[in-house]
């Protein structure tokens, strides 16, 4: 059977549960449909004995494949926020609890992660048990561009990547380029974009007694598909090298330009240089925020991550410490300047590292709810 709800497609093929996002003019960012309906699946099939294993994938304007998942739809964020829709609260509660749901699937939860892979869409594949990505996997956690922080798990699954470029990955938003997701542990193989498709229909397999027969099936019909897998000019960074590392060790957003400026040395091009340029367009006090919680994060559950995440968005919308709300936040007026006027020139307060205080970021980690009305108490 395939249904359609909410740009959301699922069907049963033999024991395994199928899932397309399909809606592919927005580069299946998600609504909260989408994270109610992938919710409800999915605990469906968790508790139906016929269901051995749920594959995941997006889709494009051609077809399948091709775009996974851009994040959570941050138009809908900015209109929500200027109206004061209670629904906002509902979309991050519920999707992060979907994000739990996937890290714990007690069945092999396959995630086909072919071209677009940002924000929420990492949410809904970092959990998998086996993560595919191709030469067209664009990869990213760029929530500080708009003024927010790497969300979805990003606390968790960002902190855990080798050496200190978890913090990289989330202050800059940088891309990984197909193979260089595995580099940092954010994938587990991958295969030539035209071999998706063979990959898919395996799963069909009748011949597979169990969920975990049929993963290991397609781990070894991809495994002779490894090395075909390149990325044309595309930079590939020194993600475990010793200044990547040494620069975003250090204890403060202020001290991590501060090396960068020198090593640039007045230099346009380079490493050093576009990664300070990248900083300089983020929101000072959301790359605060996002630092602390990467070393936060790194020390806790998932669940514990997810919780202190889900006290950070509430912030993000209503930072009270600093009497601001709505388009006076940093996330509405970095959506703004992004998604909605697309002038790209946010508004910044305050608009230099050198000005974020501690007195600023502490808040953020302070929950507003007490701890048996927390929204996410109930993960364990």
């Amino acid at each position: 059977m395939n249904r359609f709800i909410s740009d959301v497609l699922h069907e049963r093929a033999g024991h395994v549960g199928l899932i397309t996002l399909n809606r592919p003019k927005a580069l299946n960012a998600l609504s909260l449909a989408m994270v109610r309906e992938l919710s409800r699946v999915l605990t469906e099939w968790q508790h139906d004995p016929q269901v051995w294993a749920v594959a995941v994938r997006g889709s494009n304007k051609q077809g399948p494949f091709g775009a996974f998942c851009a994040g959570g739809d941050i138009r809908y964020f900015h209109q929500a926020a200027l109206a004061g829709d209670a629904s906002l609260e509902d979309f991050f509660t519920e999707e992060y609890s979907l994000n739990h749901l996937i890290q714990n699937y007690p069945k092999p939860y396959i995630a086909f992660m072919d071209g677009i892979v940002m924000g929420g869409g990492m949410g809904i594949s970092q959990g998998a048990a086996w993560r595919v990505i191709t030469e067209r996997t664009l990869m990213a956690m760029p929530e500080t561009q708009i003024g927010l922080f790497p969300d979805v798990g990003g606390g968790y699954f960002l902190s855990r990547c080798p050496g200190h470029s978890g913090e990289y990955l989330a202050l800059t938003g940088q891309v990984l380029h197909g193979a260089d997701a595995l580099t940092v542990g954010l994938a587990d193989v991958c295969v030539p974009s035209d071999a998706l498709l063979a990959l898919w229909d395996a799963l069909s397999n009748p011949n597979c007694g169990s969920g975990k027969a049929l993963l290991a099936g397609l781990q070894a019909q991809a495994a002779d598909l490894q090395g075909a897998c390149t990325v044309q000019n595309a930079p590939t960074p020194s993600w475990l090298d010793a200044q990547l590392n040494s620069v975003f060790a250090l204890s403060s957003v202020g001290d991590i330009a501060g090396a960068l400026t020198r090593l640039a040395s007045g230099q346009t091009e380079g490493w050093a240089a576009h990664t300070l340029q990248a900083l300089r367009q983020r929101s000072p006090l959301m790359l605060a925020v996002s630092l602390e919680q990467i070393r936060r994060g790194r020390h806790l559950s998932l669940a514990d991550d997810l919780r202190m995440e889900r006290d950070l968005v509430r912030h993000c919308f209503h930072t009270d410490h600093l009497q601001r709300r709505g388009v006076q936040t940093e996330t509405v007026e970095g959506i703004r300047a992004l998604a909605i006027d697309k002038d790209r020139q946010p508004q910044w307060h305050p608009e230099r590292t050198e000005d974020v205080t501690p007195e600023m970021v502490a808040p953020f980690f302070a929950s507003p709810w007490p701890e048996q009305a927390h929204p996410l108490r109930h993960l364990a």
